[in-house]
């Protein structure tokens, strides 16, 4: 199986944060809309790309090769978390085993409604999950779970929360909040917040 350079790295904590950012203990919460409660046994993820594509129930999720890092994660809004951890599936596994990635661009839908885009490279090349902990336990609703998409070297609100669906294709869409103003790729660590920056 191809891992496509997933490598669970983690910061040290010597590392600074990205420009702008403060540093919380806590975990807060920021959600563009209603907290979305989801039973295990009722989640599922489809990963298409067009042609081809497959649908993961909990157990399906849970049968693919689990994860473990340790990262630091960035809010748009300027707070950063440092040293958390998270388990789940590596996009680049899903992908694999799913016969999908040969298209640019991806749009994540989650349960309520909500989407992002991403390029497939950040997705297969990076650390990113179907993440299914966090810091050793489920993770709560108001957070995502009981899964979410874990993209840490982006700005959060690329993590997208109640993962859905992620279809892949040869042109961008544009997500929430990217039709709101917000940037395109959302790199903190360029301050990649708005359109404009």
């Amino acid at each position: 199986m191809v891992t496509r350079g997933f490598t669970g790295r983690a910061r040290s904590a010597s590392d600074a944060v990205p420009p702008g950012q403060y540093v919380t203990a806590d975990f807060p919460v920021l959600t563009a809309g209603p907290t979305i409660a989801i039973e295990p046994e009722e989640w599922e993820l489809t990963i298409g790309d067009g042609a081809t594509s497959k649908t993961y129930d909990w157990d399906d999720l849970h049968g693919l090769p689990m994860v473990t890092i340790t990262t630091d994660i960035h809010c748009v809004t300027h707070w950063s978390k440092r040293d958390t951890t998270w388990e789940g599936v590596s996009i680049s596994t899903l992908f694999d085993d799913a016969g999908v990635d040969d298209l640019p661009f991806a749009l994540v839908s989650s349960y309520g409604g909500y989407t992002t885009n991403l390029p497939v490279a950040d997705l297969v090349d990076r650390d990113a999950m179907i993440a299914v902990r966090f810091d050793g336990g489920e993770i709560a609703a108001e957070h995502g779970g009981p899964a979410r998409l874990l993209v840490p070297h982006l700005y959060l609100w690329k993590s997208a929360k109640w993962v859905r669906d992620i279809r892949l294709s040869d042109d961008e869409q544009q997500g929430f909040w990217e039709t709101a103003g917000y940037h395109n790729y959302g790199d903190p660590w360029r301050e990649q917040r708005y359109y404009s920056d």
